[in-house]
């Protein structure tokens, strides 16, 4: 049971990283070297490679006999399989020249005893995946392996390549994949390697005008890569049965997707199997009702190409008896949600999605009932009552704020009418300005006059959001408008009081002391570029929020980007559930 403390001497020489005294330890006992040294069943070789000490890792390598390199420890890791991890060809290079079916083993159930290959994509180590995927067989990675213990391994090393952002790695199995392997990280295009001096000289250039142009290449590199690979698994499922998709788990790997917006993989299975906008999950959920509930509107986007065919998706229900206006009453995931500034323009955004679903499903669903016997209407108040409560609290604190620096420039304002520069002639009552600088003087009064009207107006725009009654449809655009231009008018009285201030210390200064007039002047504008940087963010968030264009994208300009189907596949082949019925013609179901 503590044997392995016999050698503790050479555990810690390896530790120490002290050659000599390891050395010294195995010419005494050469049995040392195949022996237990740690309580984990870790041999030397085991012990070297954790404890990255690569020189006496490959000293130990020479020593060992071939068969004892298969030695694994209590986890079911090889030396090979610690080797994996790291990034030295030249140690796993030694260990597999000298003893080849290494790459094969497979020992445990922890993910080190995994074979080597895998270990390595787990850890996303690029050239040593490389160099084992080189010395694998390539029967362990195939599906139609008899041996059960190799037979999801190819699954497997997919998968984790794809996470690690590695493609085109020539796997044969269990998809025929046949690209060339790519990361973002070290990838040498052909324009780089490209012998011509000119194309050298013009990449070198460009990367200093564009220092991240590098990095913008490669990622546009792998996702076509990614978008490559993608259609090579989506022509496999193609064909594939009802209880084959259900193995692969296909339903999960969408509902991922559309948690993620990753709108390409939808685009890419609908391109290929066109047929899936038909297929129900578990829970009777189609890709469109995913894309309700996960709130990512340009998934759903892909609804409007549909043609005649998007009422009939429109009116599925889900086992629960909602409809599309009840998903759409839900209440967004908390990611969603934080995308969107102040929990006012959270509410208008979740009253947008209401409103356009309510668009599309049939007028006698907005009065259906689901499982919870809750019309739509109902769900939303339900869902959103905490949301609403905050969305009046952050527009009323806004409004509060904002309204205090909108009457105090009024009042400043309209006492600067009775108090002009220079002051009034007694005779006649006109300010004397007028008469010797009447242009600027004219800019003063003007100023003054659109600041004090300004300020009036959205000091009554932001009265009015306090004394608003906050039902649900008025974030939708009666308050957000309101804020828009009490903001708008706040800010445009500020610029003018300035202006006013400027010309005012212009016509005061600018005969005896000029200098002190032009430096505040200058300074007159920090107010206006600090409220700027303050504001104006969530000013220009709220316009576009409101009046731009709809955050679904409707045209078809884009539809040619997804394949035409040739034909409806047979019927055994859909991969539809039960409950999708019709049997004659993919464009009737109901």
């Amino acid at each position: 049971m503590f044997l392995h403390r016999l050698y503790e001497d050479l555990y810690n020489a390896i530790e120490d990283d002290d050659m000599e005294r390891v050395n010294v330890i195995l010419k005494k006992e050469p049995n040392a070297t195949t022996s237990i040294v740690s309580s984990h069943g870790d041999t030397a070789l085991h012990i070297a490679i954790l404890s990255g000490k690569i020189e006496i890792a490959l000293d130990l390598v020479k020593k060992i006999p071939p068969e004892e390199l298969e030695i694994s420890n209590e986890f079911g890791a090889t030396p090979l399989s610690l080797a994996a991890i790291t990034e030295n060809i030249t140690l796993a290079k030694a260990m597999v020249e000298k003893n080849n079916t290494l790459v094969t083993l497979k020992r445990g159930n922890t993910d080190q005893s995994s074979l080597p290959v895998i270990v390595a994509s787990m850890y996303g180590r690029k050239r040593m995946v490389h160099y084992l995927y080189s010395k694998t067989p390539k029967h362990l990675l195939d599906p139609s392996n008899p041996d059960p213990k190799y037979r999801l391994d190819g699954v497997l090393l997919l998968n984790n390549l794809i996470t690690a952002d590695f493609y085109g790695v020539r796997i044969h199995s269990p998809w025929e994949v046949d690209t060339k392997i790519h990361t973002g990280g070290d990838h040498q295009d052909e324009f780089i390697s490209h012998p011509s001096f000119l194309h050298q000289l013009g990449w070198i250039m460009l990367r200093l005008i564009v220092p991240d142009i590098k990095h913008l290449h490669d990622r546009k590199l792998v996702n076509d890569e990614a978008s490559n690979l993608l259609g090579c698994i989506f022509m496999e499922i193609k064909g594939m049965k009802l209880l084959e998709l259900e193995r692969l788990e296909i339903d999960k790997a969408v509902h991922n997707a559309i948690k993620h917006g990753i709108v390409e993989f939808v685009e890419e299975l609908l391109a290929y199997n066109p047929e899936f906008i038909w297929r129900k999950d578990k829970r009777g959920r189609t890709i469109f009702s995913h894309a309700i509930v996960l709130r990512h509107e340009k998934i759903f986007s892909l609804f409007y190409r549909l043609g005649t065919k998007k009422s009939i998706v429109a009116s599925r229900h889900d086992i629960f008896q909602n409809n599309f206006l009840h998903l759409a009453a839900k209440l967004s995931p908390p990611a969603q949600l934080e995308r969107v500034s102040g929990a006012a323009l959270q509410m208008q955004r979740e009253l947008q999605w209401y409103k356009e679903v309510e668009s599309l499903v049939q007028p006698k669903y907005k009065d259906q009932v689901n499982e919870s016997h809750r019309k739509p209407a109902t769900l939303f108040t339900q869902e959103h009552k905490d949301l609403a409560k905050e969305g009046e609290k952050w527009m009323k604190n806004t409004a509060g704020s904002s309204m205090i620096v909108g009457t105090l420039i009024a009042a400043v304002m309209f006492t600067t009418v009775f108090t002009v520069p220079g002051g009034n002639d007694q005779k006649s009552g006109l300010p004397i300005m007028l008469h010797t600088d009447s242009n600027v003087f004219m800019i003063f009064m003007i100023s003054n006059g659109l600041s004090l009207f300004s300020s009036t107006t959205s000091v009554l725009m932001f009265l009015g959001i306090l004394t608003a009654r906050y039902a649900e449809d008025d974030f939708l655009v009666s308050l957000p408008t309101k804020l828009i231009l009490g903001i708008a008018c706040l800010f445009f009285s500020i610029v003018t009081m300035m202006i006013s201030f400027a010309t005012a210390l212009y016509l005061e200064l600018h005969k005896t002391l000029s200098w002190v007039s032009i430096p505040l002047i200058l300074l007159s504008t920090f107010p206006v570029v600090l409220f700027s940087a303050l504001q104006f963010p969530l000013l220009i968030e709220m316009v576009i929020h409101t009046y731009g264009s709809s955050i679904f994208d409707k045209h078809s300009k884009h539809a040619s980007s997804i394949k035409k189907p040739q034909q409806c596949p047979p019927q055994q082949n859909r991969g539809l559930t039960t409950t999708d019925t019709p049997d004659h013609d993919c464009s009737m179901k109901v």
